[in-house]
């Protein structure tokens, strides 16, 4: 940067300069100063101007990053409520299976005890007809018997 350099030459006639005795003071070649203070003058314009692209690229820099980061917090945030929507939907679906399986076994404990008693009633049928056919088998064995 030529204003750095500028400046690095000045202080280094100012170092360079000889000190009045007695004092703090020090002789410096006013048109040495003078040069030099035009030169930064018309550098500082330069270098100003530099600075002001430095900030404005640094600025559209950061916009552009900003950008970058709310996209990608809208990225993560649509994912979320993806995975969101999903893990409901699983929920959903798990509950529904459980529904359909607690019906299914409801639905086989029916049939089992409908099939128990359906089972007891035939079989309490078929006694009853045993028994009558016992009955007669024992009236035609007491005729027999009565025949002898």
């Amino acid at each position: 940067m030529e204003l750095l350099n500028i400046l690095s030459e000045l202080e280094e006639l100012i170092e360079e300069s000889p000190k009045i005795p007695l004092s703090k003071r020090i002789m410096v070649d006013e048109n040495k100063v003078l040069d030099y203070i035009d030169r930064l003058r018309t550098t500082l314009p330069d270098e100003v101007r530099q600075a002001k692209l430095l900030i404005k690229e640094r600025e559209k820099v950061l916009d552009e990053s900003r950008r970058e980061a709310q996209k990608l917090m809208e990225d993560v945030q649509h994912q979320v409520e993806q995975q969101v929507d999903e893990s409901e939907l699983v929920a959903q679906s798990k509950q529904r299976a459980r529904e359909i399986i607690q019906q299914a076994e409801q639905m086989a404990s029916e049939i089992r005890l409908g099939a128990k008693d359906y089972a007891d009633d035939t079989m309490h049928q078929l006694e009853g007809q045993l028994d009558k056919i016992i009955a007669q088998i024992q009236l035609g064995r007491e005729e027999l018997q009565k025949m002898k």
